[in-house]
């Protein structure tokens, strides 16, 4: 792997949506977060970005593949990062980041990635259509 290319020296892609401390519950038998854990976050983040663009509730209908760079271990800060990839008349897809600050040395390290793809629904739980985009809301 060349330098450029080596995770570490990346900066993640997206605005930073969720941040949390991995704790000991979340480990798996080999002392790591269990992978679950992190795409729970991340499909989290997603849902929430999605949210925000649709203006109203999504669902997650798709996950593209997934592969786990590096551990997260337990005390570190697991921050997920996204970006709206595309917009359709009823879906959105998501790039999800996730980015691990290890415990203590705070040197950052990015986890995993992938693509997420939401569809607005309306209160019946139908598919309707995005909103078209307009000035970001004030929270």
């Amino acid at each position: 792997m060349s330098a450029s290319s080596h995770p570490t020296d990346e900066e993640p892609r997206g605005e930073l949506t969720v941040r949390l401390i991995a704790m000991p519950r979340d480990t798996n038998a080999n002392g790591d977060i269990f992978g679950g854990w992190v795409l729970s976050q991340m499909d989290q983040a997603g849902g929430i970005a999605a949210a925000e663009r649709a203006r109203g509730r999504v669902v997650t209908i798709a996950i593209e593949a997934m592969t786990f760079i590096r551990p997260v271990k337990v005390g570190d800060v697991l921050c997920v990062y996204t970006a709206v990839d595309h917009v359709g008349r009823t879906s959105i897809r998501i790039h999800v980041e996730a980015w691990a600050r290890r415990f203590r040395i705070h040197h950052r390290e990015k986890v995993t990635d992938a693509t997420f793809t939401f569809v607005a629904i309306d209160e019946a739980g139908r598919p309707r259509p995005v909103a078209a985009k307009t000035a970001k809301a004030q929270i």
